[in-house]
């Protein structure tokens, strides 16, 4: 599954944009010096996310949208379509 489908499933499951999640996530004090354990403990607990789907939104919270170029572009089942992940929900993303 690709990094952006991980954040597209979430939105799915929670109805909460990734972006939102940057928004409640600074409300609750988290940012780029939060460790991973207090994120996935709040977003099991708060949304029932798993450990995967939890680590795509700690690496948004800590790190940004930015993703790793490896995978961009490849024939692996991790592919993502561009390096900069889509953050603002499934409805308003445009076409590539």
């Amino acid at each position: 599954m690709s990094f952006q489908a991980y954040l597209d499933n979430i939105e799915e499951k929670t109805g909460v944009t990734p972006r939102e999640f940057l928004a409640l996530a600074a409300e609750k004090g988290f940012d780029s010096s939060t460790k991973a354990t207090p994120i996935v403990e709040w977003l099991a607990a708060d949304y029932g996310l798993g450990r995967g789907h939890a680590m795509a939104l700690v690496h948004v919270i800590t790190k940004g949208p930015a993703i790793s170029v490896k995978h961009v572009g490849t024939d692996g089942v991790h592919r993502d379509e561009s390096e900069t992940l889509w953050l603002d929900g499934k409805a308003t993303k445009p076409e590539r």
